[in-house]
């Protein structure tokens, strides 16, 4: 049990938006109940619009305003460019980095720099989490298909071994369950990846696969692959700070985010809704990893 509040953070888009877009999200994210943001482009290296130095601006003012900001490394990286880019965005001088994958941890480890662990490095034992605490992890996030009962289990070791590095949860969003060397959204518009015109920027919330049955089943993100379903944690909440989570992560979405956000700062200051959830955007939920089921379940205690 710990009496520490629980944080919100936002965690970075993972969809592709216009310049105009991205700036609109985060000049309304700036006053919103959050305490931290994580920016950058962390699925394709093909979406261009945002540089670097994009980013680091809009970290400046996130930062003046009191936010705790977060640069989020490629996940899946492909080519000598990618990893050009890599260090530069390791090299930034100003803001902590979100290690995502190997690369990112060799750049960071190597420059003695301090980082942050992504839910796609698999942080899933006490002993992993020790040794990177050792070469400068400062957070970390818990795989997102990781169960309630098991994470509990973690955090538990973790404090006996007096490894005590905060943990993210990801609590809202479509989950990200895999990347390819391959673009499925391209692929749909029968266009190669090295000539795909960016189409995915089509979907500013991805494109729905759906089943036979017409359940959405995967949520196509360029070269990523998302849940068909929308995580929704916020019954969790105050289990999650009983465990010593430290932060609730919110995936953004295009519409209905400063919403999403509201509900999730009423409930995590014991204002949650009635036992017929609110349906903050038009999306099946679930919650599935979290109770140790199938993740495109939905709970019975907390569905509609």
């Amino acid at each position: 049990m710990t009496d520490t509040p629980l944080q919100l953070s936002l965690g970075p888009v993972l969809f592709y938006w216009t310049r105009e877009d991205y700036a609109a999200f985060y000049r309304e994210a700036a006053d919103w109940p959050v305490e931290a943001v994580t920016l950058g482009e962390s699925v394709c290296s093909r979406r261009r619009d945002m540089k670097l130095d994009d980013w680091l601006g809009i970290g400046r003012e996130l930062a003046q305003g009191g936010k705790r900001v977060t640069l989020a490394s490629q996940t899946l990286i492909e080519s000598e460019a990618d990893l050009r880019d890599l260090r530069k965005l390791c090299d930034n001088g100003e803001f902590v980095v979100e290690a995502n994958d190997q690369s990112a941890l060799q750049f960071l480890t190597a420059a003695g720099l301090p980082f942050v662990g992504g839910a796609a490095l698999n942080l899933y034992n006490r002993q992993a989490i020790a040794l990177l605490a050792r070469a400068g992890l400062q957070a970390w996030q818990a795989p997102v298909e990781m169960s309630r009962e098991a994470l509990a289990t973690l955090l538990d070791d973790c404090r006996t071994q007096g490894v005590t590095l905060p943990c993210e949860v990801f609590a809202y969003g479509h989950l990200p369950l895999a990347w390819s060397s391959r673009c499925f959204t391209a692929r749909r518009h029968q266009r190669p990846k090295d000539r795909c015109r960016f189409v995915c920027q089509k979907y500013p919330e991805g494109l729905a696969l759906r089943s036979q049955e017409a359940r959405e089943v995967f949520t196509l993100n360029g070269i990523q692959t998302l849940s068909g379903a929308c995580q929704d944690l916020r019954h969790a909440l105050p289990d999650m700070q009983a465990l010593g989570v430290a932060t609730a992560r919110l995936s953004p979405r295009a519409r209905g985010m400063a919403e999403i956000v509201a509900a999730f700062d009423a409930a995590r200051h014991g204002r949650l809704p009635a036992p017929d959830p609110l349906a903050l955007v038009d999306a099946t939920l679930c919650d599935g990893y979290w109770h140790g089921r199938p993740g495109m379940d939905h709970h019975p205690e907390t569905a509609p």
